[in-house]
């Protein structure tokens, strides 16, 4: 655990009141007294610290969107709904199309008229 983090867990313990996790193991809390007429929340990441990890009814309570966490029932997908995943950008999760270095660099031939430029023709 780094000095930063540590720091974060003392504040935490001294000053924080839990107010709740997500389906990630992330835990939210906010200051046990006002700081200049405004709440101050933050989050405890189980895991990496990525704030793409942080779904949506989580989010808006964070940035003060709303006073209150979405309630459970308001926090279940619809049905035409996907699961909220971060942001898997730099993992091996991560979107890689046809093509690219990561997929064995083989991209389907192009079907159109194109002709690359050559120096001095």
């Amino acid at each position: 655990m780094d000095i930063g983090a540590i720091g974060t867990h003392l504040y935490t313990m001294l000053h924080g009141e839990q107010v709740g996790s997500d389906e990630f193991g992330n835990k939210y809390y906010r200051h046990k007294k006002k700081l200049n007429g405004r709440e101050r929340r933050w989050v405890i990441f189980k895991g990496k610290k990525e704030a793409s990890k942080i779904p949506p009814e989580w989010h808006a309570w964070i940035h003060h969107t709303t006073d209150t966490p979405l309630s459970e029932a308001a926090a279940q997908p619809e049905d035409w709904q996907e699961s909220h995943i971060p942001n898997l950008t730099g993992t091996l999760g991560a979107y890689r199309p046809g093509g690219s270095d990561q997929k064995g660099g083989r991209r389907a031939s192009a079907s159109s008229d194109y002709e690359a430029w050559t120096p001095g023709s």
